[in-house]
């Protein structure tokens, strides 16, 4: 059996959504254990809403200490061991549970699985990995506003991850990464960018098409073709996320002012599916030694239950130890 635990007292519903969202993964995976994480009180009055549920694969951990959305993330860590964060990824370092998920603070999620889960030998910086859609099959940006400023070995970094990701998890046989840039010119971008760029172009086992711009991202492909990563730093990866998330929101009340009848036939609504980002779960964080996963604040039980999927099956494909591996044979990024 996969333990996932879920951390039962982050984010806007909670814990409405984790608890919804656990029982609805555990209909899908019998594989999968959910240990719901937090105030056991208001967990057991949740669960208490579903009295025909199956409980055979849930266990509640105890958690007595909520990490709120405005705190300051690494204090918040230090002065709450009790809070479901840190409880929750106290028990896959300590062996009890195989992978985290939260919808609960990013920073303190971030800060906590690094410090408790330790980073891999090899790895510079951990990265929040978040999927795409796109016209064609899912794109995976990192960084999505983990690391703001970084240097052109951790782009590297970054693209050997998502690598490791798109071909475990994506089911990209040889994933092609392209490098975020404002061309596609070699002599285009800032200093780091160009750097990377050369870098990229000399690291034996990652396939890089070369510069791509934000217009590439959504149409899956630039000029030269395909792409499965792109790789970026956090400022731009975060700007890049936020601002698609505020276009599908447009498409949508656009449809509805203009063209309301439509919203009933299968194939928009199909569309929209695609578009909607609870149907990917939530971000990995990769380069941590576990499999830690970051849901958005506003995640309902749909987000929730495809976040334990996820994390299933990085479980399942022996991503950590997959990473390990890259990171063990070609060493550290080059100079």
């Amino acid at each position: 059996m996969i333990r996932v635990a879920l951390d039962a007292m982050g984010g806007d519903h909670a814990p409405q959504a984790e608890v919804e969202g656990a029982l609805a993964a555990l209909a899908l995976l019998p594989n999968v254990v959910v240990q719901l994480v937090g105030q056991v009180e208001v967990i057991e009055a949740e669960l208490a809403r579903h009295p025909g549920a199956d409980r055979s694969r849930i266990v509640v951990v105890p958690a007595t200490e909520v990490i709120g959305m405005a705190e300051k993330p690494l204090a918040a860590v230090r002065k709450k061991p009790n809070s479901s964060v840190v409880v929750g990824l106290g028990l896959q370092k300590a062996g009890k549970s195989e992978a985290f998920v939260s919808a609960g603070n990013t920073g303190a999620v971030l800060a906590a699985s690094t410090v408790l889960l330790g980073i891999h030998p090899g790895v510079e910086r951990a990265t929040v990995a978040t999927p795409f859609p796109t016209a064609d099959l899912p794109v995976l940006v990192l960084d999505g506003g983990a690391n703001v400023d970084c240097s052109a070995k951790e782009l590297v970094g970054f693209a050997r991850l998502g690598s490791v990701y798109a071909r475990d998890v994506l089911g990209r046989e040889r994933p092609l990464v392209g490098l975020l840039n404002i061309g596609e010119e070699d002599e285009k971008g800032n200093a780091a960018s160009r750097q990377a760029h050369e870098l990229l172009k000399q690291t034996p086992g990652i396939n890089y098409i070369g510069n791509i711009e934000g217009r590439d991202i959504l149409a899956g492909h630039s000029k030269v073709g395909h792409v499965d990563v792109v790789v970026t730093d956090g400022f731009v990866g975060n700007i890049v996320l936020k601002f698609y998330e505020s276009v599908a929101r447009l498409i949508l009340r656009l449809v509805k002012r203009t063209a309301p009848d439509i919203l009933d036939r299968a194939d928009v609504q199909e569309v929209f599916r695609v578009l909607d980002y609870a149907e990917y779960g939530g971000a990995p964080l990769l380069g941590v030694r576990g499999v830690s996963i970051i849901c958005h604040g506003s995640s309902g039980a749909t987000a929730i239950k495809n976040a334990v999927r996820v994390a299933a099956q990085m479980v399942e494909t022996g991503l950590n130890q997959h990473i390990a591996a890259e990171f063990d044979a070609a060493g550290a990024p080059a100079a």
